[in-house]
């Protein structure tokens, strides 16, 4: 029989002690809904023992789910800050722990923070225990194939360009996307930005138009520092995002403000059809 008091033995530095109970999860943890169940145990395993402090806990963490740097980074930290109903707690396997931590560790140190002691993997079972299994041979084959959004600095905004230099960006580089970029206040304070449905391709390169709208959010919610450089009102901006693909990792290596009044970048993309590189 796989007791309470076993399973807490073998993860260390987690003391939620033994009187809990069932709870709906609430509307404020977006990243812990639609994840298969509704309602989560009291105390959960970060030790949070009331639901206030569960959703401001958690509201630090939300935007990493969001910028979906592993697929299974939101079935980790739910499984952690609102654990499934059962008879027994089922930690995350010291497997995901490592591979979540191995992709969004990028992506906390872009926005200046550490991955936390508190979510140490060692304290986590191994495969060999009960516990959420790690990761699946099918996932590995598809992050070979599929870009990921990269930390990077932040590039500056052209203002002074003609079309003839933007064709010799466009020979540089091989996507370019349309990108009409918004954002919004969430109840918390905290900013959420949108990239709202017009993504729209000038290069296409290797990338799919099913797939930019997410990468770029991605790419957004990474580099935060620079989002917010875009988006200084509420007021919804255009921008010309140019870049590369290298080695599996995406790059925006050119920005220009989109304005109506602005001929240069239409008659770019115009000119494109035809143009050939040297």
């Amino acid at each position: 029989v796989f007791t309470l008091s076993c399973f807490l033995r073998v993860a260390t530095g987690f003391d939620i002690g033994l009187s809990t109970k069932c709870v709906v999860i609430p509307k404020e943890m977006h990243m812990c809904h639609k994840i298969g169940y509704s309602e989560m145990r009291l105390p959960n395993l970060m030790g949070h023992t009331s639901m206030a402090e569960v959703i401001l806990k958690s509201t630090t963490w939300q935007h990493l789910a969001h910028t979906d740097c592993h697929p299974h980074v939101r079935t980790f930290l739910c499984s952690l800050f609102a654990p499934i109903c059962l008879d027994t707690f089922i930690h995350p396997c010291r497997s995901m722990c490592v591979a979540v931590r191995n992709s969004c560790a990028p992506v906390l140190a872009c926005h200046g923070h550490a991955w936390p002691d508190s979510l140490d993997c060692d304290r986590f079972p191994g495969d060999e225990d009960m516990c959420l299994a790690s990761l699946t041979k099918e996932y590995k084959y598809l992050q070979k194939v599929l870009p990921k959004p990269a930390c990077q600095a932040c590039p500056e905004v052209e203002e002074f360009f003609t079309y003839k230099r933007v064709l010799e960006v466009f020979c540089d580089n091989n996507f370019a996307v349309k990108v009409k970029l918004s954002k919004k206040r969430t109840g918390f304070g905290h900013q959420e930005y949108n990239t709202e449905c017009q993504v729209e391709f000038i290069i296409q390169g290797s990338l799919l138009p099913y797939e930019t709208q997410s990468m770029i959010q991605q790419w957004l919610l990474i580099n935060e520092n620079c989002t917010e450089r875009l988006t200084p009102t509420h007021r919804p901006m255009m921008y010309l995002l140019v870049g590369n693909i290298e080695e599996g990792t995406i790059l925006i290596n050119q920005v220009y403000h989109w304005q109506r009044k602005d001929s240069q970048l239409a008659l770019a993309t115009q000119k494109w059809r035809y143009h050939k590189c040297l």
